[in-house]
């Protein structure tokens, strides 16, 4: 296991490196954060379709619990338990458009994970810079427990627990815990935890920061401990549900239909009714729920005792709890919606729920039709000062302050962007299938074959993967 402790002290003095001006230390974090015999434990797996690049390559790195699925390549890293998606990468001759610029691809897109340490991550291709559009890079960087890392090529920074970097370059920063950020570039940032940040330059800039003593319930991550709060207590509660998919090989198939996709890799218990054209993705955990047509349920989403009416979104991390959701609601990454039993939380259609958001309740509460919902919210009082009508917030033209939330820019806007976004994400994942055209993941994921491969067993090299090259 001596190669296995060389590479892990590389990579934290990789990161450090780059983080030297801001004086930040990243070992204390990591530090025993996954004990080493683990990463022996668990095979690495990848997916094989006809419809995704394949071009996997490991090259002195660990993998386990790891699942990759189109092309990649990893070398100088641990990965435990990530989830690197590659559906989206971009071809050879695709147009990439940007402001005025329509940029020609003179290769396939590949991502490229080098000298980094990620824990429970996910990552999401298709590179939004225009300057590395065939290379998604993530290197020199931290990432732990629950972060998303979607379409955002990252290098030499340190991202906390359920953190999403989101259509964002980000260079040389300290992404607290539960942030999420959308802001095109960054660079040498140290972000207070619980931001949520969401800016186009020249556009608009939305702001918005959890109390530090409200988030410190959910999640804190402190030097020399191991995540705490909530979130990762309800993650923990439901992890030996999981382990029955792993360890069978031949699972039940599930009844869903012709057009839906069920990804192997996900948890479904007790009266649960996926419809036509859903997407359900891996480590995806649904239990009594409804999932209307076109609805989805991204990696990490945990809908529980909730129906969702259909074309709904669940971004990445999402958690939907004792909740009856309309058509067209976004719920934003990492978002944790919690109603009860007898107090159950509705949302009306065509509303969005921001990342990072936390609704949780003891009283009914509903939420109207066609609001952006943001913050923190234990009932009514709190609602009306964490949310907005989105007709209303359409005609800011220049700012808007609405209890710790700041927004500036032009409105409409905002608002067109997330509603574009919307009907892109359920255009892609197969939402809009009629039978014979508009295919998406849901179509095209349903036929997909799993491979699995395991590191050495023992030895100096215990924990690294052999090299090893897959291609067509």
């Amino acid at each position: 296991m001596k190669a296995l402790q060389t590479l892990f002290d590389r990579i934290v003095q990789r990161v450090n490196i780059n983080l030297r001006e801001t004086g930040y230390d990243v070992k204390p974090f990591v530090k025993d954060l996954i004990p080493f015999d683990r990463l022996i434990k668990f095979y690495a797996f990848y997916g094989v379709t006809p419809h995704h690049l394949l071009d996997l390559q490991f090259r002195q790195s660990n993998l386990a619990g790891s699942y990759f699925l189109g092309k990649c390549h990893t070398t100088n890293s641990i990965l435990y338990k990530s989830d690197i998606r590659g559906d989206e990468l971009k071809k050879k001759g695709d147009i990439y458009h940007y402001k005025d610029f329509q940029i020609p691809l003179s290769e396939d897109e590949g991502i490229r994970i080098e000298d980094s340490f990620l824990v429970k991550t996910l990552i999401h291709c298709f590179s939004h810079d225009p300057e590395t559009l065939e290379d998604f890079f993530i290197t020199n960087t931290v990432a732990t427990h629950y972060a998303n890392i979607h379409g955002s090529p990252i290098d030499g920074s340190f991202l906390g627990p359920f953190v999403t970097v989101d259509l964002t370059t980000t260079n040389d920063c300290i992404i607290g815990a539960y942030s999420y950020v959308q802001a095109g570039e960054i660079d040498h940032l140290n972000l207070e935890p619980g931001t949520v940040w969401v800016r186009s330059p020249e556009l608009f800039d939305f702001r918005y920061r959890h109390s530090q003593e409200q988030l410190r319930r959910y999640i804190h991550f402190e030097s020399g401990q191991a995540p705490q709060g909530l979130l990762i207590d309800f993650m923990r509660e439901r992890k030996e549900d999981f382990q029955h998919i792993y360890n069978t090989v031949n699972l039940e198939p599930y009844d869903a239909p012709e057009t839906a996709s069920l990804d192997r890799y996900a948890v479904v218990k007790s009266q649960t009714k996926i419809c036509d054209n859903v997407l359900v993705a891996e480590r995806a955990y649904l239990e009594n729920a409804y999932l209307g047509k076109g609805a989805n349920a991204q990696e990490h989403c945990y809908i529980i005792n909730s129906r969702l009416e259909g074309y709904n979104v669940t971004a990445h991390g999402g958690k939907i709890i004792e909740a009856d959701i309309e058509p067209n609601v976004l719920v934003g990454f990492n978002s944790f919606l919690r109603g009860r039993p007898n107090s159950r939380l509705n949302i009306g259609k065509e509303s969005i729920i921001m990342p990072h958001t936390i609704i949780d309740i003891d009283q009914p509460l509903t939420i109207p039709a066609g609001h952006l919902v943001w913050g923190h919210i234990d009932g009514q009082d709190d609602l009306a000062s964490n949310s907005v009508a989105l007709d209303q917030l359409a005609k800011v033209k220049d700012s808007l302050n609405i209890g710790d939330m700041q927004f500036e820019g032009d409105g409409g806007a905002f608002v067109t962007a997330f509603r574009d976004r919307v009907h892109h994400i359920l255009e892609a994942n197969g939402a809009f299938f009629d039978g014979v055209e508009k295919k998406g993941h849901a179509q095209k994921n349903q036929n997909i074959s799993f491979n699995t491969i395991q590191p050495y067993p023992d030895g100096e090299l215990a924990g690294l993967y052999p090299t090893i090259i897959i291609r067509p």
